[in-house]
C-alpha cells in the first residue's frame, strides 16, 4: 500500500476486504534474564501488527549468537521465551534463521492478517481528535539505570554502594516492555479510529510527529496527564538517558512549540527511546475516554487521554503543561 506515510507494516492486499500484514524487528539484550529478553523482543516485533489493527498469525525467529562465548541453554531460553510470547498472541513460531555473531540480537518477522477497512494507519488523524497512549513512558531513561546499576555492582560490593533504581521500578518496566499491544486493539471493537501507530525507538514525540506529518495536523500533548514509569522522572532528573532519547531531543526540539512551564526532563521523557512501548491512537474527542478506559479493562492498565489533533499550527507538535481546561 506504499510508504509514503512511514506506516508500522507492510500491507499486501489478497481481496474481498482481507489484507496480509507483515514486518520484521531484531535487537541486542535490554535485560540481563535471557528469557525475559526473548519475551520483549517478541513482544516488540508483534506490536507493529497491532499497530496496523492486524491479528498476528505466524513468526519467524531471526537470532544472533556468540557460541564460542555464551553457552547455548542461553539461547535455548531467548527463543523460548520469544515462542511463549507469540503463543500469548495467538499465533505460532513457525521456524525462523540463526548465525554465530559476536553480538548476540533476536526478533520476529512476524505476518498478519487485517479486514482492509479496519486497518489503523499513520494518516487520519482529525482536527478534534484526542489523542490515547496505552501504555507508559519512560522505559528507555528506566532501562538505563539499570544499567548503571548493573556496572557498578561489578566494581562497587557492600551496603554503602546506592542504587540508582528500586527492584520494583526494574521489575515494573520489564512488565511494560513484556506486555502485548493486544489489549488497545481489542479495546478499539465498536469505535471509529481514525489512526494510530506504536511508540518505539522515536518516543511518543517522534511517533507522534510521523502521524502528524502523513495527517497533515499538529498534536498537543498535556505533560500532566502523560503516564510514567515509577521512578523515570527522577532517573531523567539525575541526567542518566539513552542517547538515542537525547539525540530524538536534538530532532524533535526545532518541530515543537514547547510551552512555558514544560521542562527540559518533561520534553526528554516525552522524546525517551522506548522498547516495546504503546500504541498512540487518534479518534474523536466524545469516544476517547471510553476507549482509554476498555483498553484498561482489557489490561492495558495505565492507558490515558495524553493530547488533542488540531489544525496544522506553526509545527506539527506542541507540548503544554496541561489542557488548559478546568474541571467545574
Amino acid at each position: 500500500m506504499g510508504s509514503a506515510s512511514a506506516d508500522d507494516a507492510a500491507v499486501y492486499r489478497i481481496g474481498n476486504d482481507q489484507v496480509l500484514v507483515q514486518t520484521v524487528d531484531f535487537f541486542t539484550p535490554v535485560v540481563d534474564d535471557p528469557y525475559l529478553f526473548g519475551q520483549i523482543a517478541a513482544a516488540n516485533a508483534l506490536s507493529d501488527i497491532y499497530a496496523m489493527r492486524a491479528r498476528p498469525m505466524l513468526a519467524l525467529a531471526l537470532a544472533a549468537f556468540p557460541t564460542n562465548v555464551l553457552p547455548i541453554e542461553v539461547l535455548e531460553q531467548i527463543l523460548r521465551g520469544g515462542a511463549d510470547k507469540v503463543a500469548e498472541a495467538g499465533a505460532v513460531v513457525g521456524g525462523g534463521h540463526s548465525i554465530d555473531h559476536d553480538v548476540p540480537f533476536y526478533g520476529l518477522a512476524v505476518t498478519g492478517m487485517a479486514k482492509e477497512s479496519q486497518l489503523t494507519r499513520n494518516a487520519g488523524a482529525r482536527p478534534g481528535d484526542a489523542l490515547v497512549l496505552t501504555k507508559p513512558l519512560g522505559i528507555g531513561v528506566t532501562v538505563s539505570a539499570g544499567r548503571v546499576d548493573a556496572i557498578a555492582a561489578e566494581g562497587v560490593t557492600g551496603i554503602f554502594r546506592r542504587r540508582v533504581l528500586s527492584d520494583d521500578a526494574l521489575e515494573e518496566v520489564s512488565r511494560v516492555m513484556a506486555a502485548l499491544n493486544r489489549p488497545g486493539v481489542e479495546a478499539m471493537d465498536g469505535l471509529e479510529i481514525h489512526a494510530a501507530t506504536d511508540v518505539t525507538g522515536y518516543g511518543l514525540l517522534g511517533h507522534a510527529h510521523e502521524m502528524m506529518e502523513a495527517s497533515g495536523t499538529t498534536a498537543e500533548f498535556f505533560v500532566d496527564a502523560i503516564p510514567m514509569l515509577p521512578e523515570a522522572r527522577r532517573v531523567a532528573a539525575r541526567g542518566i538517558a539513552p542517547e538515542g532519547s537525547r539525540a530524538n531531543v536534538r530532532n524533535l526540539k526545532p518541530r515543537t512549540v514547547v510551552g512555558e512551564r514544560v521542562t527540559d526532563d518533561d520534553f526528554l521523557l516525552l522524546c525517551d527511546a522506548q522498547t516495546s512501548g504503546g500504541l498512540l491512537v487518534a479518534l474523536p474527542e466524545e469516544v476517547a475516554e471510553r476507549y482509554a478506559a476498555k483498553a484498561r479493562e482489557k489490561g492495558a492498565d495505565r492507558s490515558a487521554v495524553v493530547g488533542r489533533v488540531t489544525e496544522r499550527g506553526a509545527a506539527p507538535l506542541a507540548v503544554s503543561r496541561d489542557s488548559g481546561r478546568r474541571k467545574s
